[in-house]
């Protein structure tokens, strides 16, 4: 059984605003969520101190600290060292390559890249994280990512595949805001399906039907969107 990968953390550290934002999209579109952003050494780490992610995407030439550098830190950071660090560089040369991977990294992407060869090398680095588990559970929702089966009190309920999702996304985030638009694009995926926002709306009132006296805990956020209120606080 696989992990659910589209739980990871992961962080993008690139300078250029432009590419850093082409990888967010494409992390995106696949239904990655937990994604932040750096555009410099010093502040990723920063980050990366505050909130540990699981997965770094890590340019080599950045302002401040430089990538190489960087990852030697998080690599002889006993409670970073585990962070799978991979790096994007345009550097082709062999000596570059490998002091990378002497500095702690697992993968070493060039760039331009594919973006399908990208969502490929983070998913094989991810699949072996051990905290990222295939069943959700919130109260008295249970949800099989793997095998695509919700239940509420121990009862199988019938979702439809954009109901699943959204279900999937919300217990994944639990007190995360997603906006319409954002829930537009993961419903949308690769695929380029036609979906409204009104049509968002509609799913998230059917998925509330089904989830009996638990759909009371999808809550609107005026303005905003929708979210799984977070019961911890």
């Amino acid at each position: 059984m696989e992990n659910n990968i589209k739980d990871a953390k992961i962080l993008i550290v690139e300078d250029e605003e432009h590419i850093n934002r082409l990888i967010e999209l494409v992390l995106f579109s696949d239904g990655f969520y937990k994604i932040s952003k750096a555009y410099n050494g010093q502040s990723a780490y920063e980050m990366i101190k505050k909130d540990k992610p699981d997965l770094i995407l890590l340019d080599i030439m950045l302002p401040q600290i430089d990538g190489f550098t960087l990852c030697n830190k998080i690599k002889h950071d006993d409670e970073l060292k585990s962070v799978q660090i991979i790096m994007l560089s345009a550097k082709k040369m062999e000596e570059d390559i490998l002091k990378g991977f002497e500095n702690g990294a697992v993968d070493y992407i060039e760039k331009p890249f594919s973006n399908k060869i990208l969502l490929a090398r983070i998913k094989a680095h991810l699949k072996d994280i051990s905290h990222l588990s295939p069943v959700k559970k919130y109260i008295g929702i249970t949800l099989d990512i793997d095998k695509k089966i919700a239940r509420v009190d121990g009862e199988d309920i019938k979702l439809t595949n954009f109901e699943f999702k959204i279900l999937e996304l919300f217990m994944s985030n639990i007190g995360y805001v997603f906006s319409r638009s954002k829930l537009l694009n993961y419903l949308r995926g690769n695929g380029g399906f036609d979906v409204s926002e009104r049509a968002v709306d509609v799913q998230i009132v059917n998925l509330r039907k089904k989830l009996k006296n638990y759909g009371q805990y999808i809550e609107t956020v005026r303005g905003t969107g929708y979210k799984l209120k977070d019961l911890t606080k």
